[in-house]
């Protein structure tokens, strides 16, 4: 594998799963050690929640971004064990909280600090959020011109006409009606969440959690990071990452600029860390989350690169053994 650029992925909420990581603590020690630390950082058994969620919390964002972290770090932490120095990657990008992982493995934050800052991120967003999330397949200047029409504002970019909007519910109701009337071969699609995330809606939170961050521990990078709220490269400072991360919380995930970041920088094979998506409950059948939306990235810009899973036990052993060969 030497001379590969890898960049390394972790999604955002709407990747969690009843079962996630019970796979992973059935075969690996240093998993289950994972667990007991998550469990006496947070105060609460994450284990019980990640693997059976009795009480079906998983979906709550207080719980799902904790949930999400510990499984993307789990999954690293397996990688890095089966695959060694085969797969050292020049890059980490997250999507939303998947970014704070994307930070540990770039070493500018340790795990227990990371849960801690998501943990309380969660709680947030839950308890001051409020309003709604529409998927659409319009470009971002559409978007934002019918946002601000309606009061509303860009929660993310994914892909060049892929724009998701944010709002109150009111206001985002009557953004998608006019969205069927005014664009009828676009479409749009409520997302489960609790909130207008990235927006303006979540100043509030951003101003609690700014507490938060200026008491966080950060360390120097050793690899780079992309920065969801400008689309660039971290500055390798604790101040600059403290910063980014309180204005992520209410302005857009700029997924597309943080993809063509890395492809500009010549990222030719891309691993997606945790989550899941797919019918049913537990680990098997799962597929990546966002490996649609970067394919779709490289095949706009006519980039070669390889698009690999790490996200159960089944995936991580392949393509750790597809890295060593």
């Amino acid at each position: 594998m030497s001379g590969k650029k890898i960049l390394y992925v972790f999604p955002g909420q709407g990747s969690q799963y009843r079962g996630m990581g019970l796979d992973l603590a059935a075969e690996f020690p240093a998993v289950r050690a994972l667990y007991d630390r998550a469990n006496a950082t947070l105060g609460y058994d994450l284990a019980e929640l990640s693997f059976r969620d009795p009480r079906d919390e998983l979906k709550l964002t207080r719980f799902t971004q904790p949930a999400l972290l510990t499984h993307q770090v789990a999954c690293l932490d397996v990688f890095r064990e089966l695959a060694g120095d085969a797969a050292r990657p020049a890059l980490a990008a997250g999507h939303s909280v998947g970014e704070y992982a994307a930070l540990v493995a770039a070493g500018a934050l340790g795990f227990e600090q990371a849960l801690k800052l998501v943990a309380r991120r969660g709680e947030l967003m839950s308890e001051l959020g409020r309003g709604g999330m529409l998927a659409t397949t319009l470009d971002w200047a559409t978007a934002a011109a019918l946002a601000d029409k309606h009061y509303c504002g860009i929660g993310a970019s994914n892909l060049p006409d892929q724009t998701v909007i944010a709002g109150e519910s009111d206001d985002l109701d009557r953004l998608a009606a006019e969205l069927e009337t005014a664009f009828p071969s676009k479409r749009g699609v409520r997302l489960n969440t609790e909130g207008a995330f990235h927006t303006y809606l979540m100043v509030t939170a951003a101003q609690e959690f700014r507490k938060v961050l200026d008491q966080a521990e950060f360390a120097s990078a050793t690899i780079d990071a992309l920065s969801n709220y400008t689309g660039k490269l971290h500055e390798n400072s604790p101040a600059a990452i403290r910063s980014r991360l309180f204005f992520q919380l209410f302005n857009p995930v700029r997924w597309v600029d943080c993809m063509n970041a890395a492809l500009d920088a010549g990222v030719d094979t891309i691993i997606e860390f945790g989550g899941g998506i797919g019918k049913g409950d537990g680990p098997d059948g799962k597929r990546p989350n966002l490996e649609s939306i970067v394919k779709k990235s490289l095949k706009a810009r006519a980039h070669q690169a390889q698009y690999l899973p790490a996200i159960n036990a089944a995936s991580l052993r392949a393509t750790a053994q597809q890295l060593r060969n």
